[in-house]
């Protein structure tokens, strides 16, 4: 179902999707993830040539990490609420009405 939602005060309201995360903004502080009821994205280590890896807690990444990042995990999870993109201290994500995704 899409739109037109409104909100309890009466007013519209239409989902905004997380699309991606802008790898070269996003300082990894994990807030998004925090705020986020559907889990729709996971931490990911970025190499000193630029190259993004999956990581685990049991990874010894000493000599590999040189910093990390959030990815979105599962772009479908995602319920179009912005709470991820209201903690976001970079603004680096990227959110697409539900009028333009297929969900």
């Amino acid at each position: 179902m899409t739109g037109p939602f409104l909100t309890r005060d009466g007013s519209s309201w239409e989902p905004q999707y997380l699309t991606c995360i802008d790898a070269v903004t996003c300082i990894g502080c994990g807030r998004c993830f925090k705020v986020c009821s559907r889990q729709g994205m996971r931490l990911h280590g970025v190499d000193e040539l630029g190259e993004i890896f999956e990581v685990s807690e049991d990874d010894d990444l000493d000599d590999q990490l040189n910093r990390m990042i959030m990815v979105v995990d599962q772009p479908g999870r995602c319920l179009g609420c912005g709470a991820c993109a209201r903690v976001c201290p970079k603004n680096c994500q990227t959110h697409v009405g539900a009028s333009r995704v297929d969900h």
